[in-house]
Protein backbone atom coordinates (compact mmCIF):
# COMPACT_ATOMS: atom_id res chain seq x y z
CA UNK A 1 0.00 0.00 0.00
CA UNK A 2 1.60 3.27 -0.94
CA UNK A 3 0.68 6.51 -0.45
CA UNK A 4 1.26 7.76 -3.88
CA UNK A 5 -1.31 5.68 -5.12
CA UNK A 6 -3.84 8.16 -3.80
CA UNK A 7 -5.33 10.89 -6.35
CA UNK A 8 -3.87 14.07 -5.95
CA UNK A 9 -6.47 16.92 -5.64
CA UNK A 10 -4.46 19.36 -3.52
CA UNK A 11 -2.58 22.50 -4.54
CA UNK A 12 0.85 21.00 -3.40
CA UNK A 13 1.58 24.31 -1.53
CA UNK A 14 0.33 23.31 2.36
CA UNK A 15 -2.43 25.83 2.35
CA UNK A 16 -5.72 23.68 3.49
CA UNK A 17 -9.35 25.07 2.34
CA UNK A 18 -11.86 25.67 5.17
CA UNK A 19 -12.59 22.27 6.74
CA UNK A 20 -16.78 21.80 6.89
CA UNK A 21 -18.06 20.28 9.94
CA UNK A 22 -18.25 16.40 9.49
CA UNK A 23 -21.37 14.76 10.53
CA UNK A 24 -22.77 10.87 10.97
CA UNK A 25 -26.20 9.72 10.17
CA UNK A 26 -26.93 7.72 13.07
CA UNK A 27 -29.65 4.79 13.23
CA UNK A 28 -31.56 5.88 16.06
CA UNK A 29 -33.54 2.77 16.50
CA UNK A 30 -30.78 0.67 16.64
CA UNK A 31 -28.94 3.07 18.80
CA UNK A 32 -31.89 2.79 21.38
CA UNK A 33 -32.48 -0.92 21.19
CA UNK A 34 -29.06 -1.10 22.25
CA UNK A 35 -28.90 0.86 25.20
CA UNK A 36 -31.89 -0.17 26.21
CA UNK A 37 -30.46 -3.96 25.96
CA UNK A 38 -27.30 -3.19 27.22
CA UNK A 39 -27.08 -4.37 30.83
CA UNK A 40 -28.51 -8.41 29.93
CA UNK A 41 -26.77 -8.32 27.23
CA UNK A 42 -23.44 -7.38 28.44
CA UNK A 43 -23.91 -9.59 31.24
CA UNK A 44 -24.31 -13.08 29.08
CA UNK A 45 -21.68 -11.75 26.52
CA UNK A 46 -18.74 -11.11 29.67
CA UNK A 47 -19.82 -14.91 30.80
CA UNK A 48 -19.20 -15.97 27.52
CA UNK A 49 -15.76 -14.59 27.32
CA UNK A 50 -14.99 -15.28 31.35
CA UNK A 51 -16.28 -19.19 31.26
CA UNK A 52 -13.35 -20.75 29.25
CA UNK A 53 -10.62 -19.27 31.80
CA UNK A 54 -8.39 -22.21 33.51
CA UNK A 55 -7.97 -21.71 37.20
CA UNK A 56 -4.93 -20.22 38.10
CA UNK A 57 -1.68 -22.43 39.09
CA UNK A 58 -1.33 -22.62 43.56
CA UNK A 59 1.28 -24.55 45.17
CA UNK A 60 -0.17 -23.89 48.74
CA UNK A 61 -2.44 -21.55 50.99
CA UNK A 62 -6.58 -21.62 50.79
CA UNK A 63 -8.21 -22.45 47.67
CA UNK A 64 -8.72 -19.30 45.24
CA UNK A 65 -12.30 -18.70 44.00
CA UNK A 66 -12.57 -19.72 40.28
CA UNK A 67 -10.90 -16.96 38.28
CA UNK A 68 -13.64 -16.64 35.61
CA UNK A 69 -15.93 -16.00 38.37
CA UNK A 70 -13.61 -13.21 39.66
CA UNK A 71 -12.88 -11.52 36.23
CA UNK A 72 -16.62 -11.25 35.98
CA UNK A 73 -16.98 -10.18 38.67
CA UNK A 74 -14.14 -7.11 38.58
CA UNK A 75 -15.23 -6.51 34.98
CA UNK A 76 -19.03 -6.23 36.10
CA UNK A 77 -18.27 -3.98 38.97
CA UNK A 78 -15.85 -1.72 36.55
CA UNK A 79 -19.24 -1.42 34.17
CA UNK A 80 -21.60 -1.11 37.30
CA UNK A 81 -19.20 1.99 38.35
CA UNK A 82 -20.29 1.65 42.30
CA UNK A 83 -18.39 0.38 45.09
CA UNK A 84 -17.84 -2.84 46.22
CA UNK A 85 -20.69 -2.75 48.91
CA UNK A 86 -23.13 -1.39 47.07
CA UNK A 87 -22.45 -3.60 43.78
CA UNK A 88 -23.42 -6.75 46.04
CA UNK A 89 -26.72 -6.75 44.84
CA UNK A 90 -25.89 -6.86 41.39
CA UNK A 91 -23.75 -9.75 41.57
CA UNK A 92 -26.03 -11.76 43.59
CA UNK A 93 -28.42 -11.52 40.90
CA UNK A 94 -25.63 -12.70 38.27
CA UNK A 95 -25.07 -15.57 40.55
CA UNK A 96 -29.14 -16.77 40.29
CA UNK A 97 -28.93 -16.33 36.84
CA UNK A 98 -26.11 -18.73 36.37
CA UNK A 99 -23.22 -16.42 35.34
CA UNK A 100 -21.17 -17.03 38.23
CA UNK A 101 -21.11 -20.32 40.67
CA UNK A 102 -21.37 -17.96 43.75
CA UNK A 103 -21.14 -14.02 44.33
CA UNK A 104 -17.84 -13.53 46.25
CA UNK A 105 -17.10 -11.24 48.66
CA UNK A 106 -16.20 -7.79 47.45
CA UNK A 107 -13.40 -7.89 49.64
CA UNK A 108 -12.30 -10.66 47.14
CA UNK A 109 -12.52 -9.10 43.69
CA UNK A 110 -10.16 -6.37 45.74
CA UNK A 111 -8.02 -8.87 46.02
CA UNK A 112 -7.99 -10.51 42.84
CA UNK A 113 -7.13 -7.28 41.52
CA UNK A 114 -3.84 -7.12 43.57
CA UNK A 115 -2.58 -10.57 41.48
CA UNK A 116 0.53 -9.99 38.92
CA UNK A 117 -1.37 -13.28 37.23
CA UNK A 118 -4.38 -11.27 36.30
CA UNK A 119 -3.19 -8.97 34.20
CA UNK A 120 -2.11 -11.18 31.11
CA UNK A 121 -5.35 -12.79 31.80
CA UNK A 122 -7.24 -9.16 31.02
CA UNK A 123 -4.94 -8.39 28.23
CA UNK A 124 -6.39 -11.39 26.44
CA UNK A 125 -10.10 -11.08 27.11
CA UNK A 126 -9.50 -7.34 25.70
CA UNK A 127 -8.00 -8.57 22.46
CA UNK A 128 -10.84 -11.87 22.29
CA UNK A 129 -13.37 -9.20 22.97
CA UNK A 130 -12.24 -7.32 19.91
CA UNK A 131 -11.97 -9.94 17.74
CA UNK A 132 -15.99 -10.40 16.44
CA UNK A 133 -15.32 -6.75 14.66
CA UNK A 134 -12.43 -8.15 13.09
CA UNK A 135 -13.69 -7.96 9.76
CA UNK A 136 -14.94 -4.44 10.26
CA UNK A 137 -12.26 -2.50 11.38
CA UNK A 138 -9.33 -1.70 8.64
CA UNK A 139 -8.08 1.53 9.97
CA UNK A 140 -6.61 2.12 13.70
CA UNK A 141 -6.46 4.89 15.38
CA UNK A 142 -3.25 5.20 18.31
CA UNK A 143 -3.57 7.41 20.84
CA UNK A 144 -3.21 8.04 24.89
CA UNK A 145 -5.29 9.22 27.58
CA UNK A 146 -4.36 9.65 31.77
CA UNK A 147 -6.64 8.08 34.31
CA UNK A 148 -6.22 9.79 38.16
CA UNK A 149 -5.50 7.40 40.81
CA UNK A 150 -5.92 8.02 44.30
CA UNK A 151 -2.44 8.15 45.03
CA UNK A 152 -0.92 11.82 46.04
CA UNK A 153 2.11 12.50 43.70
CA UNK A 154 3.16 16.12 45.39
CA UNK A 155 2.66 19.68 45.07
CA UNK A 156 3.23 20.83 41.48
CA UNK A 157 1.36 24.34 41.77
CA UNK A 158 4.07 25.43 44.76
CA UNK A 159 6.94 24.34 42.37
CA UNK A 160 5.21 26.22 39.56
CA UNK A 161 3.45 29.35 41.12
CA UNK A 162 4.98 29.56 44.86
CA UNK A 163 4.15 28.19 48.12
CA UNK A 164 1.46 30.38 48.16
CA UNK A 165 -0.90 28.29 45.92
CA UNK A 166 0.14 24.72 47.25
CA UNK A 167 -2.32 21.99 45.78
CA UNK A 168 -2.05 18.24 46.38
CA UNK A 169 -2.63 16.40 43.27
CA UNK A 170 -3.58 13.00 42.42
CA UNK A 171 -0.94 10.62 40.46
CA UNK A 172 -2.14 8.90 37.01
CA UNK A 173 -1.51 6.15 34.89
CA UNK A 174 -1.18 6.29 31.19
CA UNK A 175 -3.10 4.59 28.80
CA UNK A 176 -1.48 4.10 25.00
CA UNK A 177 -4.62 2.38 23.42
CA UNK A 178 -5.21 1.39 19.41
CA UNK A 179 -8.76 1.27 18.46
CA UNK A 180 -10.95 0.63 15.16
CA UNK A 181 -11.66 3.69 13.90
CA UNK A 182 -15.35 2.69 12.75
CA UNK A 183 -16.65 0.63 15.73
CA UNK A 184 -14.02 2.48 18.38
CA UNK A 185 -13.17 -1.02 19.83
CA UNK A 186 -9.93 -1.50 21.31
CA UNK A 187 -7.47 -4.10 20.27
CA UNK A 188 -4.73 -3.63 22.06
CA UNK A 189 -3.61 -1.46 25.09
CA UNK A 190 -0.76 -0.71 27.05
CA UNK A 191 -0.40 0.91 30.61
CA UNK A 192 3.03 2.84 31.55
CA UNK A 193 3.22 5.29 34.24
CA UNK A 194 2.19 8.83 33.79
CA UNK A 195 5.62 9.91 32.06
CA UNK A 196 5.10 6.96 30.03
CA UNK A 197 6.45 8.07 26.13
CA UNK A 198 3.99 8.00 23.68
CA UNK A 199 6.40 6.99 20.33
CA UNK A 200 7.82 3.58 22.24
CA UNK A 201 4.48 1.97 22.74
CA UNK A 202 3.66 2.35 19.05
CA UNK A 203 5.03 -0.55 17.67
CA UNK A 204 3.21 -2.95 20.56
CA UNK A 205 0.27 -1.81 19.59
CA UNK A 206 0.44 -2.33 15.95
CA UNK A 207 1.85 -5.60 16.10
CA UNK A 208 -0.11 -7.00 18.90
CA UNK A 209 -3.11 -5.72 16.44
CA UNK A 210 -1.58 -6.72 13.27
CA UNK A 211 -1.83 -10.53 14.70
CA UNK A 212 -5.65 -10.74 14.82
CA UNK A 213 -6.67 -7.64 12.12
CA UNK A 214 -5.66 -6.47 8.30
CA UNK A 215 -4.36 -3.30 9.55
CA UNK A 216 -4.37 -1.40 6.48
CA UNK A 217 -3.95 2.43 7.72
CA UNK A 218 -3.03 3.36 11.06
CA UNK A 219 -3.37 6.86 12.15
CA UNK A 220 -1.30 8.74 15.14
CA UNK A 221 -0.18 12.53 15.79
CA UNK A 222 2.92 13.62 15.92
CA UNK A 223 4.48 12.26 18.83
CA UNK A 224 4.65 8.76 16.79
CA UNK A 225 6.24 10.13 13.95
CA UNK A 226 9.67 8.42 14.22
CA UNK A 227 11.99 6.61 11.02
CA UNK A 228 11.04 3.17 13.04
CA UNK A 229 7.38 3.62 13.44
CA UNK A 230 7.01 4.49 9.58
CA UNK A 231 9.46 1.55 8.54
CA UNK A 232 7.14 -0.45 11.25
CA UNK A 233 4.05 0.09 9.52
CA UNK A 234 5.05 -0.43 5.95
CA UNK A 235 6.69 -3.75 6.92
CA UNK A 236 3.58 -4.91 7.88
CA UNK A 237 1.45 -3.79 5.18
CA UNK A 238 -0.32 -0.86 6.71
CA UNK A 239 0.04 2.89 5.35
CA UNK A 240 1.22 5.30 8.49
CA UNK A 241 -0.32 8.68 8.96
CA UNK A 242 1.45 10.57 11.13
CA UNK A 243 1.76 13.87 10.71
CA UNK A 244 5.45 15.51 10.53
CA UNK A 245 6.99 17.94 13.29
CA UNK A 246 7.81 20.99 12.04
CA UNK A 247 11.37 20.78 12.19
CA UNK A 248 11.53 17.81 10.43
CA UNK A 249 13.03 17.55 7.04
CA UNK A 250 14.15 14.42 4.83
CA UNK A 251 17.50 12.70 5.00
CA UNK A 252 19.43 9.84 3.83
CA UNK A 253 18.39 7.85 7.25
CA UNK A 254 15.41 6.05 5.45
CA UNK A 255 14.04 5.85 2.15
CA UNK A 256 10.65 5.59 3.82
CA UNK A 257 10.71 8.59 5.80
CA UNK A 258 11.89 10.52 3.00
CA UNK A 259 8.81 9.11 0.24
CA UNK A 260 6.01 10.33 3.18
CA UNK A 261 7.45 13.21 3.95
CA UNK A 262 7.18 14.34 0.71
CA UNK A 263 3.90 13.22 0.21
CA UNK A 264 3.01 14.97 3.57
CA UNK A 265 4.55 18.16 2.34
CA UNK A 266 3.14 18.03 -1.56
CA UNK A 267 -0.20 16.22 -0.99
CA UNK A 268 -1.65 17.68 2.31
CA UNK A 269 -5.41 17.78 1.13
CA UNK A 270 -5.24 13.72 0.54
CA UNK A 271 -3.55 13.43 3.48
CA UNK A 272 -5.17 15.11 5.88
CA UNK A 273 -8.87 13.26 4.36
CA UNK A 274 -7.52 10.22 5.67
CA UNK A 275 -6.05 11.68 8.99
CA UNK A 276 -9.45 13.07 10.15
CA UNK A 277 -10.11 9.76 11.25
CA UNK A 278 -7.75 9.63 13.75
CA UNK A 279 -10.27 11.62 15.95
CA UNK A 280 -11.85 8.52 16.58
CA UNK A 281 -8.86 7.84 19.34
CA UNK A 282 -10.67 10.67 21.30
CA UNK A 283 -13.73 10.16 20.86
CA UNK A 284 -12.94 6.40 22.56
CA UNK A 285 -11.18 7.81 25.52
CA UNK A 286 -13.75 9.80 26.45
CA UNK A 287 -16.63 7.37 25.76
CA UNK A 288 -14.85 4.91 28.41
CA UNK A 289 -14.01 8.39 30.75
CA UNK A 290 -17.59 9.16 30.52
CA UNK A 291 -19.20 5.99 31.32
CA UNK A 292 -16.88 4.49 33.71
CA UNK A 293 -15.55 7.08 34.91
CA UNK A 294 -11.29 8.79 34.59
CA UNK A 295 -11.02 7.82 38.20
CA UNK A 296 -9.05 4.40 39.79
CA UNK A 297 -10.09 3.34 43.17
CA UNK A 298 -7.48 0.75 43.79
CA UNK A 299 -4.87 1.59 45.95
CA UNK A 300 -1.52 -0.29 44.82
CA UNK A 301 0.07 -0.65 41.51
CA UNK A 302 -0.63 -3.77 39.63
CA UNK A 303 -4.59 -3.44 41.25
CA UNK A 304 -4.81 -0.31 39.36
CA UNK A 305 -3.28 -1.15 36.27
CA UNK A 306 -5.78 -4.40 36.22
CA UNK A 307 -8.74 -2.12 36.83
CA UNK A 308 -8.44 -0.20 34.09
CA UNK A 309 -7.94 -3.17 32.17
CA UNK A 310 -11.16 -3.93 33.54
CA UNK A 311 -12.88 -0.57 32.08
CA UNK A 312 -11.20 -1.35 29.07
CA UNK A 313 -12.88 -5.06 28.87
CA UNK A 314 -16.36 -3.47 30.01
CA UNK A 315 -15.99 -0.99 27.27
CA UNK A 316 -15.42 -3.45 24.60
CA UNK A 317 -18.00 -5.49 25.26
CA UNK A 318 -20.66 -2.51 24.89
CA UNK A 319 -18.78 -1.91 21.85
CA UNK A 320 -19.67 -5.62 20.88
CA UNK A 321 -23.72 -5.21 21.64
CA UNK A 322 -23.99 -1.98 19.96
CA UNK A 323 -22.33 -3.28 16.51
CA UNK A 324 -24.73 -6.49 17.25
CA UNK A 325 -27.75 -4.14 16.71
CA UNK A 326 -26.55 -1.19 13.69
CA UNK A 327 -24.00 -3.63 12.00
CA UNK A 328 -25.59 -6.76 12.52
CA UNK A 329 -22.22 -8.73 14.13
CA UNK A 330 -23.33 -12.14 16.16
CA UNK A 331 -20.15 -12.50 18.76
CA UNK A 332 -19.48 -16.49 19.06
CA UNK A 333 -16.78 -16.67 22.20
Amino acid sequence: MDLRDFPHTGNGNGNLPPISPTTYARDWSAYNESQTQEKALFTLLLHGLCEPLPALPQEAGRPRLPLSDMVFAATYKSYSTFSGRRFMTDLREACASGYISRAPHFNSIFNYLELPELTPVLHQLITESALPLKTIETDFAIDSSGFTTSVFCGLWRSEKYGKDKQKIVHNWLKAHVMSGVRTNVITSVEITPRNGADSPQFAPLLKDTSRNFDVRRVLADKAYSSHYNLELAESLGATPFIPFKSYSKAGKRSQTWNRLFHFYSMHQEEFYAAYHKRSNAESTFSAIKRKFGDFIRSKTQVAQVNELLCKFLAYNVCCLIRSMHELGIEPNF
